[in-house]
């Protein structure tokens, strides 16, 4: 079946439940019988009809948008504003069993109220924080250890004369800034070398806190508070450079040609 078709199908399923509910509410009955049938079933049967035929635009176009807007959400705030969204309702669940109890209509209306605003609030701030909540929940000890595995290899291959002890430089792209693990990292000190930014980097990163859009202006921002940090930190060296490969035009190609040169 396609798309829309159960979308129409969902659309005279919903809207003849609401006609059925009005009937029910002006019969003040929900037992079919000769009496409560003549405002029961031709109730139910408005709403059904009004539901196939006002499907395109009360049902399938919003639905439609809502898919597109889907397709243009980067996965992980996807990910993030579910994990908020369920949060949220739970809290909200729990929330509205003592205000249920109260006289009416406050007990019917102000769930439902409450149900919105925590399931709204929760959403909003797991997209927004969702660096600092997956830094919460320790999911960056495995790069930790790497780090600190790598260090203590290099190390341990430079005062053998394997290979001379020089510090290596390591270039910061606009993703791994914004990611933010990166100056939890190099506060254990177990970067083996000073971190690198190039200006272009700066600059992209500059462009995105200025943004319009409210969740890339806070992801800039966040970055710009993660370089920061990664200046005043006493374990890592950090150097800004203006160098800007002229054989590239995107970001990351010119980090490429940087690190080949």
């Amino acid at each position: 079946m396609r798309f829309e078709s159960l979308l129409r199908v969902m659309g005279t399923l919903v809207y003849g439940f609401i006609g059925w509910e009005l009937g029910v509410a002006i019969a003040q009955t929900a037992t079919l019988t000769m009496n409560s049938a003549r405002y029961i079933l031709p109730a139910t049967l408005l709403g059904a009809v009004l539901g196939y035929f006002f499907a395109p635009w009360l049902v399938i176009a919003p639905a439609n948008a809502a898919r597109n807007a889907l397709r243009a959400v980067p996965i992980a705030d996807l990910i993030a504003g579910t994990f908020g969204l369920a949060v949220g309702l739970f809290i909200a669940a729990l929330v509205s069993f003592p205000i249920a109890q109260l006289p009416p209509p406050f007990g019917s209306i102000l769930p439902f109220i409450v149900l919105i605003i925590v399931g709204y609030l929760g959403t909003t701030v797991a997209v927004l924080r969702q660096e600092d909540l997956l830094n919460f929940f320790h999911l960056g000890q495995d790069d930790g250890k790497i780090a600190h595995h790598q260090a203590e290899a290099y190390y341990h291959a430079a005062h053998n004369g394997v290979v001379p002890v020089t510090r290596p430089q390591l270039l910061l792209d606009t993703s791994v800034i914004i990611d933010g693990r990166i100056a939890d990292i190099a506060a254990t000190g177990f970067i083996p070398g000073e971190l690198v930014v190039p200006r272009f980097v700066l600059n992209e990163l500059q462009y995105i806190a200025d943004s319009s859009d409210a969740l890339r202006r806070n992801r800039g921002r966040r970055g710009l508070e993660i370089l920061d940090r990664l200046q005043n930190c006493d374990e890592i060296t950090i150097q800004f450079i203006d160098q800007d490969p002229q054989d590239a035009q995107q970001v990351d190609d010119k980090l490429i040609s940087l690190g080949l040169a």
